[in-house]
């Protein structure tokens, strides 16, 4: 038997193989960022396909800190019920879930929040619009959110966190030298940078106990001038660990780098894929914990070479599984022909309109076949 169907364990999660699906947004939730059915049904979808776990899109963990709308919230107990009918919907259906935990920090929308943006530094050329440098107040008052919402994840059933540190938001954002500009002692070097994301590790912890699994998404780069570079992704990295992470998920770029970093699209080789696979192989001599990679993953054979080569734990996917949700299941049946996901981000498009997100491409491609 293939080691990626092999189970798995994060403090005390016992997961079914080594795939993960990678959060995302679906563009799905209520307006206030609550759960609704079609989200529920996605996730149901993914459990029944096979996934090992489940990490659900970035959940915004106070008001002022939502990226996008219809994105589900976390910020409120009144929130709770729908989560937990997700938690139980994918428990029944055989899957474990984690909920990625997300401030979208500089790049929040303030026509959907109706304040202005909180980021580390007011730093400029980024974005239109005035930005609001935090506060140390800014910062515990966040630092406490996340807290909460880690505590809420935990009471609607959800097998674990993860904390959002990747992609340019909030915490990504005081990793990174281009948008942390601080005088205090949350800027400078990486030891005062990563200041903010171990506070929302300790505070999470302190939440949710230690035997709860708590995660992270984290940039090996950013793929920007002046942005977070390997070396000090690592003694981040290694930071978290001291306080008790339980695995680490490696990404990398942000919201305003797909020209710098590794192309997205059109992954029509296996040469083009897990494009972050030699980082990891660097972290995970380092690391410790396990280490969940993502970024490109779309044939079989790449995927268990990484987990025997030991270059990563799990392999994690997105995009793959929005166009097949039963992937994991059809490579286990013996099918290992590659990902069907042509890597053309038009699932996004539906779900900018308020539809939700899905692949688009198929769907056009059945009515092509149908008309013809």
């Amino acid at each position: 038997m293939s080691k990626l169907f092999e189970t798995g364990e994060i403090n005390g999660m016992r997961l079914a193989n080594r795939f993960v699906r990678s959060a995302t947004w679906e563009g799905m939730a209520a307006d206030d960022g609550a759960c609704t059915p079609k989200l529920i049904d996605l996730m149901v979808n993914l459990a029944q396909g096979g996934v090992g776990l489940i990490i659900s899109s970035h959940t915004y963990v106070s008001p002022e800190g939502q990226a996008s709308p219809w994105q589900i919230g976390v910020y409120d107990d009144k929130l709770i019920p729908g989560l937990e009918a997700m938690a139980a919907a994918v428990h029944e259906n055989g899957g474990k879930i984690v909920m990625q935990l997300a401030h979208a920090g500089y790049f929040a929308n303030a026509k959907l929040t109706g304040q202005t943006p909180m980021a580390p530094s007011n730093a400029e050329g980024f974005a239109k619009g005035e930005r609001q440098e935090m506060s140390a107040d800014d910062i515990h008052g966040v630092v406490k959110a996340y807290g909460a919402a880690a505590q809420r994840a935990q009471t609607a059933g959800f097998d674990g966190v993860q904390i959002h540190s990747a992609h340019g938001y909030l915490l990504s954002q005081f990793l990174s030298p281009a948008f942390n500009h601080r005088k205090d002692e949350y800027g400078g070097d990486i030891q005062n940078r990563a200041r903010a994301l171990v506070e929302v590790l300790r505070e999470i912890r302190q939440a949710v106990g230690k035997d709860y699994p708590v995660l992270v998404k984290i940039n090996c780069q950013d793929f920007i001038d002046n942005g977070l570079q390997p070396e000090d992704s690592l003694q981040a990295c290694k930071m978290l660990v001291e306080n008790g992470i339980d695995a680490i998920e490696l990404s990398g770029g942000v919201l305003i780098s797909p020209k710098l970093s590794p192309s997205r699209m059109g992954i029509k080789s296996e040469e083009k894929e897990a494009y972050f696979q030699s980082e990891a192989r660097a972290f995970k001599e380092n690391i410790h914990v396990p280490l969940i990679l993502v970024g490109g993953n779309r044939s079989f054979q790449v995927a268990e070479r990484l987990v025997n080569e030991g270059t990563a734990d799990y392999i994690s996917l997105c995009r793959p599984l929005i166009r097949e949700p039963d992937l994991v299941n059809r490579w286990k049946s013996g099918d290992l022909s590659k990902a069907a996901c042509l890597s053309d981000n038009m699932c996004f498009m539906p779900a900018r309109e308020g539809k939700g997100i899905y692949c688009l491409t198929e769907e056009r491609e059945k009515k092509k076949n149908a008309e013809g």
